[in-house]
């Protein structure tokens, strides 16, 4: 049994020793293949570089055609591109030289302070959503008082969103106001603007007047000096 085993050990060493020429042979055959594969490209590349030497001279005699030709065509699109630059120019120093200064109203000291106090105030007011605004689409976001009997929000739980009060109020003096100052006024008519003091008021034209009498409105306004809040 001894004998045997020996000699299966035996056996089994002999080949793998032939695996292993077998494959060493291989990898040689293969790097050499490699080897003939990169002379033969690197020889290639060189002919056609040599061969093609003289047909780049011939092509360069026809690109200058070409040349000629593409600069025409960019020396006029450069030309038109000027002109272009040049009437937007004058476009733009038309439009710097009809503009004018909106008008402001005459305010007392007092009201411009209580304007700025409004303006700080106004920065600081939170967003009033309804309560459960994000769990029902259908309510949405608008503000309502909440009446329900278990109504976090309206006992006032900390943990809840802040609640419209009165002293979110603005100041009674600028109450109702225009962030310019000046007092709103709705216009339908020319007649409409002969009530109004150019010094305090401006209009402001209804939604439902069309455009010829909006542009006739607006004409009558600069003739009387009045501030047009919704100019078209």
């Amino acid at each position: 049994m001894a004998k045997k085993a020996q000699t299966s050990k035996d056996k089994i060493k002999t080949v793998a020793k032939t695996v292993a020429k077998a494959e060493t042979k291989a990898k040689a055959k293969t790097v050499t293949k490699a080897k003939a594969k990169a002379v033969t490209k690197a020889k290639a590349k060189t002919e056609t570089k040599a061969k093609a030497k003289p047909k780049e001279k011939v092509k360069a005699k026809g690109k200058d055609k070409t040349k000629v030709k593409r600069s025409s065509k960019k020396e006029e699109d450069e030309e038109e591109i000027e002109i272009v630059d040049e009437d937007l120019e004058e476009e733009e120093e038309e439009e710097e030289k009809e503009y004018l200064v909106k008008q402001k109203p005459e305010l007392t000291p007092e009201i411009k302070k209580q304007l700025r106090k409004r303006r700080e105030a106004k920065s600081k007011k939170p967003k009033f959503k309804r309560q459960e605004w994000f769990r029902y689409k259908r309510l949405g976001d608008a503000w309502r008082k909440p009446r329900g009997l278990h109504s976090k929000l309206r006992t006032n739980r900390k943990y809840r969103i802040n609640k419209v009060r009165v002293g979110y109020k603005t100041p009674e003096t600028v109450r109702g106001l225009h962030s310019s100052g000046f007092k709103e006024k709705l216009v339908y008519n020319r007649s409409d603007l002969e009530n109004i003091n150019p010094k305090i008021e401006a209009a402001r034209i209804g939604h439902s007047v069309s455009t010829k009498k909006r542009i006739d409105i607006e004409e009558h306004a600069d003739e009387l000096g009045i501030r047009v809040l919704n100019r078209g």
